[in-house]
C-alpha cells in the first residue's frame, strides 16, 4: 500500500471560516501541498467527470497552467512524474503529447490508500456539514434546480461510470450553491484526491446515497438545517450495510 500520508496535506483543519459574510478558503488546508499534487487530483476529476478518458490526449501544459493558476513548469513537472508512475504515456512526434494511460485505473489501484481516504472523507463531510448548516434557511429561490435535475438524471441512469459522473457533479454544485466559486474548487481538489486514492464505489451505493441526495434538497428547502446535516451524514455511509 502506497503511503500518501502528508503528500496531500492535512485534513485535521477547523470548519470553514467566514470573513465578511464569505466563506474564506485560505484558510483551510485542502489545497494540495505543492501545485504538482493538485494537478494530480485534478486529472482524476476530469477523468471521473468523463472530460478525458483513458487514451485521452491532455490539454497542453501552458492550458493547464492557466487552468489551475500555478506555473507552467511546475504543470510539466507534474506531468512527467504522473508518466514515470503510469499514470500517463507522453508520445513525440506530429500527433504526440501528453495521454491518459490506457490502464489509467489498474495503476490508480495501486495507489489506494484506506487511511488516508478516509481522512479525506472526513474532511469532506466536515465540509458539506458546514456549508449546509450555514445555508439552511438561506437558499434562494431556484438555486437548487440544478441539483434537483441531477437527483432526477441520477436515478435514471444505468452506466456506472455515469453514475459516478453525476453524483461527483451533484457534491461540486452543492459546494458552489452553498459556498460559492471558490468553494467548489475547494471541494474538487478534495473529490480530485478520493479518486486517486479511495476505490469508487459500487453502483448500489451510489443509488443509496441518491436518496439521501434527495432528502438534503428536501430539507434544505424547507429551511431544516438538523434534518439537513442528518441527511450528508446519513450519505457517508448509505448502501453500504
Amino acid at each position: 500500500m502506497v503511503n500518501a500520508a502528508g503528500k496531500f496535506g492535512p485534513y485535521n483543519q477547523a470548519a470553514p471560516a467566514q470573513v465578511g459574510g464569505v466563506w474564506d478558503t485560505r484558510v483551510l488546508a485542502g489545497r494540495g501541498t505543492t501545485g504538482a499534487e493538485l494537478v494530480r487530483s485534478r486529472i482524476a476529476l476530469r477523468i471521473r467527470l468523463r472530460s478525458v478518458a483513458p487514451g485521452d490526449r491532455l490539454p497542453d501544459a501552458g492550458v493547464l497552467a492557466e487552468e489551475l493558476g500555478i506555473s507552467e513548469i511546475t504543470v510539466r513537472r507534474a506531468l512527467e512524474a504522473m508518466c514515470q508512475d503510469g499514470l500517463l504515456d507522453r508520445r513525440r512526434g506530429r500527433s504526440g503529447g501528453t495521454f491518459v494511460a490506457a490502464d489509467w485505473d489498474a495503476v490508480v489501484a495501486v495507489l489506494h490508500d484506506a487511511d488516508e481516504t478516509a481522512s479525506l472523507e472526513s474532511f469532506h463531510l466536515l465540509l458539506e456539514c458546514g456549508l449546509v448548516a450555514h445555508g439552511a434557511g438561506e437558499v434562494p429561490d431556484g438555486r437548487l434546480d440544478g441539483l434537483h435535475t441531477l437527483v432526477e438524471e441520477l436515478d435514471l441512469a444505468e452506466d456506472p461510470a455515469r453514475l459516478l459522473e453525476l453524483e461527483t457533479r451533484f457534491h461540486l454544485d452543492l459546494a458552489e450553491a452553498l459556498g460559492g466559486v471558490g468553494i467548489r474548487e475547494f471541494a474538487a481538489d478534495l473529490l480530485g484526491r478520493q479518486c486517486l486514492l479511495g476505490p469508487a464505489p459500487a453502483a448500489s451505493v451510489v443509488r443509496a446515497r441518491n436518496r439521501c441526495h434527495a432528502e438534503l434538497l428536501d430539507e434544505l428547502t424547507r429551511g431544516a438545517m438538523d434534518p439537513a446535516v442528518r441527511a450528508v451524514k446519513a450519505h457517508r455511509h448509505a448502501g453500504l450495510n
